[in-house]
Formats: C-alpha cells, structure tokens, sequence
C-alpha cells in the first residue's frame, strides 16, 4: 500500500536547493504505487512540529522545472536543533497523522545529524519511517562526498566576483585603491575561499593571497605579504574565510553569541583585515562581504552543481524504495580528465557531526594560495552555464511561498 512522502529544507540555503526539491517530487511522482502524496513542509521542521505541510500535487511539471531554476528555499528552511522530548514526540504524531513512510530531509551537517535522530527515533518507537538526507551546503563540507551540491555554483560566483573585481582595482591602484578584500562563507572550512583561486589562473592574476581557517592567521607574516604584493603587482586583492583563526584559536572575527547549534556568530573579517592594513601601512583598502549574494546567485549557478542536485534528489527517493534507512546519497568522482561521477551512499552517522576540511596538499607552502592540485579538484565543479529564463532583463524567478503554492492548490482541488 502507498504511504505518503515529505519533503523538508534545511540550514542554509543553496543556489541549487530548489533543483534537488524538484528531483525528489518529480522521482516520487514516478512511482504512485509506492509513494502516494508528496507533502512539503514550511521552514523544515518548524513546519512539520506545527503541521503546517502542504500537498505538493498541485505544482504541475512546468512549476516543477521553474523550481528547480529559482534561488532560495521554496518551502522555507530553518535553523532548529531538534528536542528529544516533546518535540520529537510531536514529530511522530505529525508523520502519523499524515501517514508519513518516507522522509527526504535536504540539507547539511546538522541536518543530517537532525534527520539521523529522526530515523533512530522511528526505529526506538517502531513506526516504520525511511528516512533519506538529501546533501546540500556551499561549504562543501559534508565528508565522503567528492562534493556538496550547492558548492559548485558558489565556487563560479566567487572567482568570477573576484576576478572582476581585481579588473577594477587594477585600472585605479595608480592612484587610488591599492587593496581590496573580499569575505566569503567557511567557519572552519576554506573550500570557497580556496575556489576563489582559479580565478587567477596560472599567473599573478588576483586573488594575489587568500586567507584560509586552515592556515593559522599571523598578522606580520600577512601584513609583509601584502607589502609584497603592492611592491611586485602595484595593487592586492585578497579572498579571505570568516572563519580565519589566530594562534589562541580564536577566531578574527568572533561577534559574539552563537546560533541554535552552538556555533559562534562571526562577522566583519574583511573590515577588520582593512583597518589593519590601513593603520599598519596606510594604504586605501576597499572590502566587501559577498555573504547571501553567493549562495542566492542561481543566475551564476554551475551546469555540473545543477545536475548533481537534481542527482542527489532522484537517488534519495530511489534508496528510500530500495529499502535503504538513515543513508545520504554522495557524489563519487571517477575521472578528472575527462570529468565524470556517479553516485554513491553513506551512512548518515558518518556525516552527521563530521567536516571534511581542505587537505593539506591543496594549499600552497606558504599559506597564502592553492596547489595544481586544488584547481584539478576544483575546476570541474564551476563548469556549464545553467542560465535561468529572463524577462525585461532580469531573470523570471517565480515567487515561491506557502500562500501562493496553497493558492494553486485550492485551485487543483476545485479543479478536481
């Protein structure tokens, strides 16, 4: 007998994320005698505590395609540490009020370890649940993955940003700009900074040096590089990870206070690195935080970070009709030259708490810049061009959220 499926968002949303909601209700629709509706749920699993789900039948295969091509989360996602009590009693009565068989919970770290307790849960009580992680995160931290949907197009928009803006500090440096530092996401992990170094190329292209959480900060050691750089380029332009460390561990740029998981709040490397150089050097610095604009930018997404989205959401349901439990679909590289990977799965106690960090052998000797290597690893992630419909100039996103998808439920019911 067909039981019923949800879909929920989780964490930090991806330029991709919506592709691999797409995938998952598309692959669930294609197999009626085992799945029967497909629910999804408002702001991940704040919506399925206060059953607020809705009945996904009614976005045709048009609506499906525009999803996969829109930024944000369509559903809503959160941040939300999961209670072992009331909350997690409140779960279960929500999957049976609604005859819930299958859960696809798309996100990251935490959110494995959420989907991995929701799955244990269901065992302890014996209500029969698969429940399948659906890997997303621009960190591309998520271990046993060659890498994390949503990285790949994060990777495009930061070298391509930084490669532009080099170009404009390049044609001022003579009189005007000498530093400009651009901050992107890694609380302990460097992967997106260090994609940002494709974009210079085999040369002395910009990024000049990029700052890395895996690289302990010294302010002298980066203050005479940056001298360095000015003296040899007449200019520098610097990539650098909010979650750069110094010698104490301590992060650069703690803000104070922390999120439902414990992390630190971070914020404000790049200001901080500017009035270093500024007061140390006197040079002109200009800085930017790249921040939600890198992992909203589904109009820079990367063709391969598409594709392996909707992978990763076509497998999940695939697995969860194979009978297989608490597993996140992973994508496996098989060749470099030519590019090409498959997709594999993993346990979800073997991500659950886990981050891959950036290997050694991908940063450069001293510090400052990536390896062959790091570029072999990263440039067939940025590949093809998954340009999103534009009208009057600006790309046509559809307006995602619980009113209008219920709008145009109501409308399917009516409809009969």
């Amino acid at each position: 007998m067909a039981r019923n499926a949800l879909y929920a968002q989780s964490g930090g949303v991806t330029p991709v994320i919506n592709a691999s909601a797409a995938a998952v209700i598309a692959a669930a629709r294609a197999h009626p005698d085992q799945i029967g509706r497909v629910f999804a749920a408002k702001n991940g699993v704040l919506g399925v505590l206060a059953e607020e789900l809705i009945d996904t039948a009614c976005m045709s295969e048009a609506d499906l395609a525009a999803l996969a091509a829109s930024p944000g989360g369509a559903f809503g996602s959160c941040r939300h540490k999961l209670r072992f009590g009331r909350e997690l009693t409140r779960l279960f009565e929500v999957f049976a009020a609604h005859d819930i068989g299958y859960l696809f919970y798309n996100g990251g770290g935490d959110s494995a370890d959420t989907c991995m307790k929701i799955a244990a849960h269901a065992e302890y009580l014996g209500y029969d649940l698969t429940a399948i992680h659906v890997p997303k995160t621009i960190d591309n931290d998520l271990p046993h993955s060659d890498c994390s949907p949503g990285f790949g197009s994060v990777a495009k928009y930061v070298g391509t940003s930084i490669r532009e803006a080099g170009m404009d500090v390049a044609s001022m440096c003579g009189s005007s700009t000498k530093v400009f530092i651009m901050e992107v996401m890694g609380r302990h992990t460097g992967w997106i900074a260090a994609s940002a170094g494709l974009a210079s190329g085999e040369g002395n292209l910009p990024p000049h040096l990029i700052l890395l959480p895996e690289v302990t900060f010294n302010a002298a050691t980066f203050l005479a590089a940056v001298e360095a750089t000015i003296a040899r380029e007449g200019y520098c332009v610097i990539v650098a990870a909010e979650g750069i460390k110094n010698a104490e561990g301590k992060f650069v740029a703690e803000a104070g206070g922390t999120d439902a998981f414990g992390h630190a709040q971070l914020g404000g490397v790049a200001p901080y690195l500017a009035q270093l150089i500024k007061t140390a050097q006197g040079h002109k610095c200009h800085w930017a935080v790249s921040d939600y604009l890198q992992r909203a930018a589904r109009h820079m997404a990367s063709g391969t970070d598409v594709d392996q989205a909707m992978a990763v959401g076509t497998a999940a349901v695939k697995f969860a009709l194979a009978g297989e439990r608490g597993v996140m679909p992973t994508i496996v590289r098989i060749s470099e030259a030519p590019y090409a990977w498959t997709i594999g799965s993993v346990k979800l106690e073997e991500v659950a708490n886990h981050e891959k960090h950036l290997p050694a052998e991908y940063i450069r000797a001293d510090g400052f810049h990536i390896t062959p290597a790091a570029r072999s690893y990263f440039a067939p992630l940025i590949m093809g061009e998954a340009i999103p419909p534009y009208v009057n100039g600006l790309p046509a996103y559809p307006v995602w959220n619980f009113s209008t998808i219920e709008a145009r439920l109501e409308a399917f019911n009516t409809a009969g």
